[in-house]
């Protein structure tokens, strides 16, 4: 892991105003010029929000968005990363994508955990593979919003040689604690760094809960928004990580065999 900048993008998303949303997260990106950050991080959702009614007609879109994403990554030598309705052949996805500061997409995750009581599995195809991306300042792993109440899917993450956890997010105010204490959770038990990126505002639904957020692998926050638009910096720093992992080597001392159920010790 190398020690890099990352920039974090808290914005009110307009449901179903993708040119607006685009307008929005464009004029953020150009005002980064010259501030060097190696990765941008964004909602969930972002160019859209959960507009269901129209979602297809949004996922078109797509594709010409992350032709522009593309050309800015590439131009200002940045990651960006964020999630947005991807078209499938009978259905939509819920798509995290990261694209390197080469322009070129390194990773395409297709949010595996539904969140049933919004009846998003009504909606979207759920993902069978987790994130993956590696790049020049270290690998990092992709859950979006309700798969940070799956330690499982961090975990397995983690086992394949994460550094840095990118959290995409539409997570309302209501449970705006549920948020705080799980990213908190997430980097203290795989000692990684979380970096989790939340929309604000509203729409005709739910009031969003903001608090985006960088932590540490000692379960530090190093920034943390409030509950209006915000763009966050911070340093993410390899030492930190080698601090946690040297002081209490909990991923060394892992003892597999032992948390296999007893099912599999039969069969």
């Amino acid at each position: 892991m190398k020690r890099f900048k990352a920039a974090v993008v808290q914005f009110d998303v307009v449901l179903g105003k993708v040119e607006d949303n685009v307008n929005t997260v464009m004029a953020q990106l150009q005002d980064l010029e010259g501030r060097g950050p190696d990765l941008v991080l964004l909602p969930e959702m972002w160019s859209c929000g959960f507009d269901h009614d129209h979602l297809k007609r949004h996922g078109e879109k797509t594709p010409g968005i992350l032709k522009a994403l593309c050309r800015v990554a590439a131009e200002k030598h940045m990651a960006i990363a964020g999630s947005l309705p991807e078209i499938l052949e009978d259905s939509v996805a819920n798509t995290f994508y990261l694209i390197g500061p080469d322009g070129q997409i390194r990773a395409d995750y297709r949010k595996i955990h539904l969140f049933t009581p919004g009846r998003e599995h009504c909606y979207f195809s759920a993902g069978n593979r987790p994130g993956l991306a590696d790049l020049s300042v270290g690998r990092m792993g992709l859950i979006t919003c309700y798969d940070l109440r799956f330690p499982e899917l961090s975990r397995s993450l983690t086992l394949n040689g994460i550094e840095c956890l990118l959290v995409a997010a539409q997570w309302p105010r209501v449970r705006s604690e549920h948020w705080d204490v799980l990213l908190r959770a997430r980097a203290i038990e795989n000692q990684v760094f979380v970096l989790a990126a939340n929309r604000c505002g509203s729409d005709p639904n739910l009031e969003y809960a903001g608090r985006s957020q960088m932590i540490t692998p000692w379960g530090e926050v190093l920034v943390r928004a409030g509950e209006q638009e915000e763009l966050l910096w911070a340093d993410i720093l390899p030492e930190e990580l080698e601090r946690a992992r040297q002081t209490i080597p909990c991923l060394a001392d892992r003892v597999p065999l032992a948390y296999r159920g007893r099912e599999q010790d039969e069969g």
